[in-house]
């Protein structure tokens, strides 16, 4: 492409510097021939002053005049005059191209009166040997344009090497984190590629703590189920009769082990602020109040109607958004007598849920998410769904603030980092 530009853009300089040389010899001959007849009219007669001295006749034809009075004819190459005598013929006062044998002749035309007599006079030039300056210029500048653009290339290929080298340390570094040899990138490159060197660091800062996050599910969920798990087989095995008080316990004991493993299965699902769709629409909303609805039917599920406006954008994944209202509307659900309030927020982005129930003491509300206490040991659960929820912010580094509500029970606010 860069050829392509300096070829035309040199034919185009060769074009101009034509058409400029043409113009400059075709204004000196104007101007030569204005002087001439000024000349002419001021000696008083075509004999004086002599036309060699008028234009400087040389031997090789290069510059010549014609002069025209009544049909008297002189010319600065007398030996030539049969053949120029034709250049009288034309449009006046405009420069005029001939080509006369080998010659490129540009002329100049003009009449005029002399002594009460009509007189023509014409002036010319050989272009040819201009076309030969020219030509070398033309070729001189061909050959500098040439070295330039040569530099150039050479130049843009050290540029583009060095630039392209910044790649070829991210392959290396690329392959030896598939090989394990290195957790991150680090690279230092334009700028241009700071922002996405640094998203693949954080998908891969995510990727990690999502393994991490798995190992230490699989670990808590082996510890909490083999033990009840153990004694649940070993009742199974047990020749002793099934009856109603172990029948009771068994049932308590797989109830436990099927809450623990849902509750890390939870947990393990989190996908974290790197991945996924970061929004809820109030149909997700919506769906998840008529599902608890149904769930609690002796409990009403409100949404403040200023929400239905809001658009609800937070800076979480959906999955972890609907798991995260989940938690909390089940939390409220469960303690509710008759009614529950859910205001969405977008500045700053985020929730508040509260409810009628008994609420919890002041002194023990810093206590709430915390993993394994419970508030009251006669209602069933673990009290697993709060730390999960401590988890969520955890790791979106949002905050949960448990304050009394003005319902009676307890209010949870859920707020997120401004983005």
């Amino acid at each position: 492409m860069a050829m392509t530009v300096v070829i035309v853009t040199w034919w185009l300089h060769g074009m101009l510097l034509d058409r400029l040389a043409r113009e400059f010899l075709a204004d000196r001959l104007q101007q030569e021939a204005l002087y001439s007849v000024q000349h002419l009219q001021s000696s008083h007669g075509p004999e004086s002053p002599d036309p060699r001295v008028m234009t400087g006749s040389v031997d090789i034809f290069h510059h010549f005049y014609l002069l025209d009075v009544n049909g008297q004819l002189k010319s600065s190459h007398p030996d030539r005059l049969p053949a120029l005598t034709p250049l009288l013929k034309g449009p006046l006062e405009k420069a005029e191209e001939r080509q006369w044998r080998d010659h490129r002749l540009l002329i100049w035309r003009t009449r005029f009166m002399l002594e009460g007599q009509p007189a023509t006079l014409v002036i010319g030039e050989d272009f040819a040997s201009i076309e030969r300056g020219l030509a070398r210029l033309h070729k001189w500048i061909a050959v500098i344009s040439a070295a330039i653009l040569a530099g150039l290339l050479l130049l843009n290929l050290v540029a583009v090497n060095r630039a392209l080298l910044p790649f070829s340390r991210l392959a290396r570094q690329l392959v030896e984190l598939q090989q394990g040899k290195r957790s991150r990138l680090e690279i230092e490159t334009v700028s241009e590629l700071d922002a996405p060197i640094e998203q693949l660091n954080t998908f891969l800062d995510d990727q990690e703590r999502r393994q991490q996050r798995s190992r230490e599910s699989l670990a808590n969920l082996s510890h909490a189920i083999r033990a009840p798990l153990t004694a649940v087989i070993q009742s199974l095995r047990s020749r002793r009769e099934l009856d109603a008080e172990r029948r009771t316990r068994l049932l308590e004991r797989l109830h436990d082990i099927d809450e623990k493993l849902g509750a890390e299965l939870r947990r393990s699902r989190i996908a974290g602020p790197g991945a996924g769709q970061q929004s809820m629409s109030m149909a997700d909303v919506n769906s998840l109040l008529d599902m608890f609805t149904s769930l609690y039917p002796d409990v009403m599920f409100a949404l403040d109607t200023r929400a239905e406006t809001t658009a609800t954008r937070w800076p979480m994944e959906r999955q972890d958004g609907m798991e995260m209202l989940g938690i909390v509307l089940d939390n409220a659900g469960k303690w509710a007598r008759q009614r529950v309030e859910l205001t969405l927020c977008d500045q700053p982005p985020g929730l508040g849920i509260e409810d009628d129930g008994p609420g919890v003491p002041d002194e023990l509300l810093n206590q709430l998410g915390q993993r394994g206490w419970r508030l009251d040991e006669q209602r069933h659960g673990h009290g697993l769904g709060l730390s999960i929820l401590a988890q969520l912010m955890e790791r979106y580094e949002g905050q949960v603030r448990y304050t009394r509500a003005s319902l009676g029970g307890l209010r949870v606010d859920i707020e997120f980092p401004r983005v």
